[in-house]
């Protein structure tokens, strides 16, 4: 699936670039501060004593908040991210519906991820179960104590057990390459734009104070472009979320025929779940971190996930998958 450098060194350069894209996230944290900071002077009016009015007087000042606005802002975002771990797991949980799957409910789940854990030298992440007809399933947590694997009721009537073992051996990759860690840091990171970009519209900074800043020189540009840097900061975010996603899922699907040597197991899953996996609770968070991501927006721009056909010709072309008679 990845003949050009290996399976091992596409992780690598992944987990690299994924790492400094996370990074990033932080760096746009401050852009988003700058201009938050530029559309409270400019709609504000304040300057400090001397200044004359008018746009450089405006990018000053926001740069003069930014010494300590800046700061404050990784700082939240740190916060952010220690309730997120702590909590994630018990809020993906209730939002979604998923409870633990015991052992009774669910043998023949727990013995495939049991061999699988065994051949791959991993410990067995949690199991859980939600109820959802929808054909879909995702792994959560930070650390080898939250990893969870969780499955729709929808998934477990529908695959047969080779198929089932490749969507596990396919969730279970994305743990062994750290994607659910970085995904979901990511995730929470991007979160803080979207909170902020719309506590700032429901707070009138951008709707209700242009008309009366256009009146003082310069505050109207500062303004506009403050709502600029706005928007790009949030727009870069969910780009990041876009770019982590598509190619975590090819290195997910070929670490699943690594460990399975089935890759017709897996064409013939992804196969069942297309169209069929949007989770009526999950929000759009979760369904980053499902084997599909059927929601798809204007033109597909902000896909998450690469199209199935896309995926199975992968494994067709490098694999040496077989489509199944009739498909």
């Amino acid at each position: 699936m990845l003949p050009a450098y290996g399976l091992y060194t596409h992780i690598r350069s992944n987990e690299v670039r994924s790492r400094g894209l996370v990074l990033g996230l932080f760096v746009l944290n401050v852009v988003l501060a700058y201009g938050l900071a530029l559309v409270v002077r400019a709609t504000g009016g304040a300057l400090p004593a001397g200044a004359v009015p008018g746009l450089p007087a405006y990018l000053r000042a926001a740069w003069h908040d930014l010494l300590w606005a800046g700061p404050l802002a990784v700082a939240a975002t740190l916060v952010w991210l220690f309730v997120a771990f702590h909590t994630h797991q018990a809020l993906i949980a209730g939002v979604v519906g998923a409870r633990p799957a015991t052992r009774l409910e669910a043998p023949d789940l727990h013995r495939l991820l049991e061999t699988l854990c065994i051949a791959r030298g991993l410990p067995m992440p949690a199991l859980q179960i939600v109820d959802d007809p929808a054909l879909n399933a995702y792994a959560t947590g930070l650390n080898a104590q939250q990893y969870a694997i969780t499955v729709t009721t929808g998934l477990m009537a529908a695959l047969e057990p080779r198929e089932m073992r490749a969507v596990l051996a396919h969730e279970l990759t994305h743990i062994r390459n750290d994607d659910v860690r970085t995904m979901m840091l990511a995730v929470v990171i991007a979160g803080i734009f979207a909170f902020a970009a719309d506590g700032a519209w429901r707070a009138d900074l951008l709707r209700d104070r242009i008309q009366d800043g256009s009146r003082r020189a310069g505050a109207l540009p500062a303004m506009l472009i403050g709502a600029a840097l706005i928007a790009l900061a949030w727009g870069f975010s969910q780009v990041t979320r876009f770019a982590l996603s598509r190619t975590r899922e090819y290195v997910a699907d070929a670490g699943a025929v690594e460990l399975t040597k089935d890759p017709d197991a897996l064409i013939a899953a992804l196969l069942k779940i297309s169209g069929r996996g949007d989770l009526a609770r999950a929000p759009a968070g979760v369904m980053e971190l499902c084997v599909d991501n059927p929601r798809r927006g204007f033109l597909g721009l902000d896909a998450t996930h690469p199209p199935i056909e896309h995926r199975i010709d992968a494994l067709v072309r490098y694999a040496g998958g077989r489509l199944p008679w009739g498909a």
